[in-house]
């Protein structure tokens, strides 16, 4: 059968192999994902899994795992043979990840006659193990042949710009680039999606969307949980190099970015990355200027007490690891030079809040002075992506009466309907790496650029070693964050 000939299923991978099947990231995203998949009928019929953990289980020992998962997700109006289907699926295979054997087990169990040749290669793993992993699939064979097979890899891509260099190049050693898919989650999220298509669906908005009518913009993510059971990673990475550098770089790309010609993956990429190199360098002695970090202490969350950082498990009671970085940037290009884009995130504040905020100038002449209305609030546009995902544009009205006092209306569009549920972004990334569509994943450049905007900071921060500020759990960080406003009247954006 030639290529040509050769139809679109037999094109898709028809084996799935999830390194750290036991993992959280396993457990809490790409399982449920791919149920969801199975539910929505968009997994093929040859299309198979393997469950790889070093954990000594046999298939019936992970399928009880699995339901375990997935209790929550099982009812009854789910269609006849849709848990069974899944189920059949998978088969587990017992390994280590620094073990070749387990690699030549695992090529041995591969179907070499198939139709479909094509395996995808999940990363779910800590980021120090990635290096093992591409060069135990090179030595068992697996990354054979060229250009067929997908490894997906999570974030954070390296520890610093040297460190993304040096993985890429392991990687191009035995992979062609369009095998490569770098995942960033928030990017799958409909919010996000959502807002190419309100910029550059809307004459309304994309001619206000510069530096003549925007004051500032404001990125925000917020977690109200701590470091669950990542105290071996997080207290090496800490937010800067977790969050920052990559899911808060990627929504100010998508924020700033330029129309693409086309909605095409490199297109789309193409526009990022020109944000990325646009981006004012940071000074050695700015640093203070343009970067906050902080560590939460014990405090209070929804009436619970809480512990502080130094004092969750496995972290050194002397870390200096930031659990809350602010940062001001600058993108030094026609559209945005001038304008301060605030990017925050933090863990242990008040409640789970992600959110993109863009505020807009205040008019040229304040026509009111001579009213009781002295001043007036500022328009926002607020486009919330999780808890929930929706657009809230805020303007002025008039209150009723004699006098001259206005009130902000707030204008909601929540993206779904009433009868229509949220995608999960997994399940929209996950579809994405099957039928080989990458407008969604990153390419080496953004991630090589996006390093070099913050390896300043970052270096800056690993010689101050004597001290960091702290928050109170519960708190919306520290107050030194509010030094990187360049006015007076701005101030962070907390809730919707």
């Amino acid at each position: 059968m030639n290529d040509a000939k050769m139809s679109q299923t037999e094109k898709l991978p028809c084996l799935f192999v999830i390194f750290g099947a036991t993992g959280d990231l396993a457990s809490n995203k790409l399982l449920p994902a791919l149920f969801e998949l199975e539910n929505a009928g968009r997994l093929a019929d040859n299309f198979s899994i393997v469950a790889f953990s070093r954990r000594e289980w046999t298939t019936d020992d992970w399928l009880e795992h699995l339901r375990e998962i997935l209790k929550n997700r099982i009812d009854q109006s789910f269609p006849e043979g849709v848990l069974e289907r899944f189920f059949a699926r998978f088969r587990y295979q017992q390994g280590d990840l620094n073990d070749i054997e387990s690699y030549r087990v695992l090529a041995a169990g591969l179907a070499p006659g198939s139709a479909c040749s094509r395996t995808v290669f999940y990363l779910a793993i800590r980021p120090a193990d990635f290096v093992a992993v591409i060069r135990n699939l090179k030595a068992a064979g697996l990354n054979e042949p060229r250009g067929m097979n997908r490894v997906v890899i999570e974030k954070p891509f390296g520890e610093d710009l040297e460190s993304a260099q040096v993985l890429n190049r392991l990687l191009h050693q035995h992979f062609d680039e369009e095998q490569i898919y770098r995942i960033d989650h928030f990017l799958g999220k409909e919010t996000v999606q959502n807002l190419l298509v309100f910029r550059f669906a809307n004459t309304l908005i994309e001619p206000l969307w510069n530096r003549n009518f925007i004051d500032h913009v404001q990125i925000t993510v917020a977690e109200s949980g701590g470091i669950e059971k990542r105290a071996g990673y997080y207290d090496r990475a800490g937010a800067l190099r977790d969050m920052l550098q990559n899911h808060l770089m990627q929504l100010l790309t998508v924020v700033a970015m330029e129309p693409p010609p086309a909605l095409e993956a490199d297109a789309l990429r193409d526009e990022k990355v020109k944000v990325l190199r646009s981006i004012r360098p940071i000074a050695k002695r700015a640093i203070h200027a343009h970067a906050v970090r902080a560590q939460y202490t014990h405090g209070n969350i929804d009436g619970q007490v809480v512990a502080g950082y130094q004092q969750e498990d496995n972290v050194e009671r002397d870390s200096i690891t930031e659990t809350f970085v602010a940062a001001k940037f600058y993108i030094d290009n026609w559209r945005w030079r001038g304008v301060p884009f605030y990017l925050r995130t933090g863990k242990r504040m008040p409640k789970q809040n992600s959110m993109i905020a863009i505020r807009f100038k205040h008019p040229p002449q304040q026509l009111f002075r001579e009213t009781p209305l002295e001043w007036i609030a500022p328009n926002w546009v607020l486009l919330s992506i999780q808890p929930e995902e929706s657009m809230h544009m805020e303007i002025h009205v008039k209150q009723p009466g004699l006098d001259m006092n206005t009130r902000v209306m707030q204008m909601n569009a929540s993206f779904l309907k009433t009868d229509e549920q949220a995608l999960d972004a997994y399940e929209a990334l996950l579809l994405d790496v099957i039928e080989g569509d990458r407008s969604l994943f990153i390419r080496f450049d953004e991630v090589e650029w996006a390093w070099q905007v913050i390896d300043p900071i970052l270096k800056h921060w690993v010689v101050e070693r004597e001290y960091i500020p702290t928050y109170p759990a519960g708190s919306w960080g520290p107050a030194e964050a509010n030094r990187l406003f360049d006015n007076d009247d701005q101030t962070w954006r907390n809730e919707l």
